[in-house]
């Protein structure tokens, strides 16, 4: 039985690491999914041969419980939600490996001190993923605001709790009361909500990258004291692609790892007085400016997003496309609420994924586009990020400033997430299309044809 398990956890493991190698192209990714599907069935599967297992009424109890609510959630959830949905999935790992480490800390078996160390290292690691995950939730869904909350002396305070946490952990090997444990894990869920809270939301696309390395990493903390290899495998693949995530959306955000950690950025501050006004344009002169055009490029954000409007932006481009004119679409890294956004917002809609050009590639470009189009981006196109002392400074932008034209289609005149005041919209090349963006491109698709 012995090795009819551990032949499971092998193929688990490759079909998992095999999974997630299909996941990095847009061609192969659904299939990832399912290749990861199946490791998790037969790891979950394999788990109940175990000859120690026992609770088999409540394993299946919690698992049929577990498998109803994430297919009415999946099957409900809109694309506008993924972010929040990814981002309580990943707490909800986290808690699970807390859970795990909470079982191993009650029983007490310290006769290898090494593995109950990991044991709470990922009980740490697991509850802060747990709560921050939850803050992370709550200001995506808008059920709390989305700006920092901040108090005096938030970073010592914070640092204070998390060294508590830690050296309580610590005590733990030496004395595992059922007092002390619950002081830790309170601890460390206490850490894990106050290091989320001042963050602004504009920073979210980090913060989950972040949670779901730290729940990578607890879950293979776990796989070692426990000694389940699918969890070391998985937790450890999860770990470091999370990592990796973390860094690329960091610096694309002009964001430095330790700021992430340390909290406290995304504050709405001064960004200077911003010269010129903002110009209307009718919807008829944009059809004419976009029919009469050789070149277009479209950049999507959270607006887009939010009106569901990928499907009429799709329809534009064809129209455009069918006119003659050449159509790409510009994504930044960040834009929307989570990595890759745009990206499944656009495929739903049939867009081929060639036409979809990363920020490093489109910018050269930029000059020579007779229209851009942007559909609810705001920070990420704002010209303010070359300027020193914007809030924004340094962040990697779309220049879409560059364009000879640029159309801005926008509810109204909000700021975007960080606070600041868009230059773009006040330049002299750009007009705003103001209006609910799913409108605004289903009426410019009609006034097209009409030309």
């Amino acid at each position: 039985m012995e090795n009819l398990i551990q032949a499971a956890y092998f193929l688990t493991a490759l079909l998992f690491i095999l999974g997630l190698k299909r996941m990095s192209s847009p061609g192969s990714a659904r299939s990832g999914i399912l290749w990861a599907g199946w490791a998790m069935l037969l790891a979950t599967l394999a788990t109940f041969l175990w000859p120690e297992m026992q609770n088999f009424a409540l394993m299946v109890i919690a698992l049929a419980i577990g498998t109803v609510v994430a297919w009415v959630a999946a099957k409900r959830v809109a694309m506008t939600d993924m972010p929040q949905m990814v981002a309580i999935y990943n707490g909800m790992g986290g808690g699970a490996a807390a859970a795990i480490a909470a079982v191993e800390l009650l029983r007490g078996d310290f006769a290898n001190s090494g593995l109950m160390a990991l044991a709470g290292l990922g009980a740490l690691i697991g509850s802060i993923s747990f709560s921050g995950s939850l803050v992370a939730f709550a200001k995506l869904q808008g059920l709390m605001s989305t700006r920092p909350i901040l108090f005096p002396f938030q970073r010592i305070f914070n640092l204070l709790v998390l060294f508590a946490a830690a050296a309580v952990g610590g005590y733990l090997l030496r004395d595992d009361s059922t007092y002390l444990i619950g002081l830790f894990f309170l601890l460390a869920v206490a850490f894990g909500l106050l290091m989320t809270l001042p963050i602004g939301g504009g920073d979210m696309p980090v913060v989950i990258s972040l949670y779901n390395a730290f729940t990578g990493l607890a879950v293979g903390f776990e796989g070692f004291a426990i000694g389940n290899t699918a969890l070391i495998v998985a937790g450890t693949v999860v770990g470091a692609a999370g990592t990796l995530l973390t860094l690329l959306m960091a610096r694309a955000m002009n964001r430095s790892l330790a700021s992430v950690l340390m909290g406290g950025f995304g504050v709405e501050q001064a960004s200077g007085e911003v010269k010129g006004s903002l110009k209307p344009i009718d919807l008829e002169d944009a059809a004419v400016m976009l029919g009469y055009a050789s070149k277009v490029i479209f950049v999507p954000g959270y607006g887009m997003a939010l009106a569901q409007a990928q499907h009429k932006l799709r329809e534009l481009a064809d129209v455009l496309e069918s006119k003659g004119v050449e159509v790409r679409y510009a994504i930044h890294p960040v834009a929307g609420r989570m990595p890759g956004h745009m990206n499944v917002l656009l495929a739903e809609a049939g867009v081929a994924y060639e036409k979809l050009y990363d920020l490093e590639d489109i910018n050269p470009e930029f000059p020579n586009t007779d229209v851009s189009v942007v559909i609810g981006a705001n920070d990420v196109v704002n010209p303010a990020a070359r300027r020193k002392g914007s809030p924004l400074y340094g962040m990697p932008i779309l220049e879409v400033d560059q364009a000879k034209n640029a159309i801005v289609v926008k509810r109204g005149q909000g700021k975007g997430f960080a606070g600041v005041e868009n230059e773009l919209f006040y330049a002299d090349n750009t007009r705003m299309l103001y209006g609910d963006a799913q409108d605004a491109l289903g009426r410019l698709v009609q006034a097209l044809k009409k030309l």
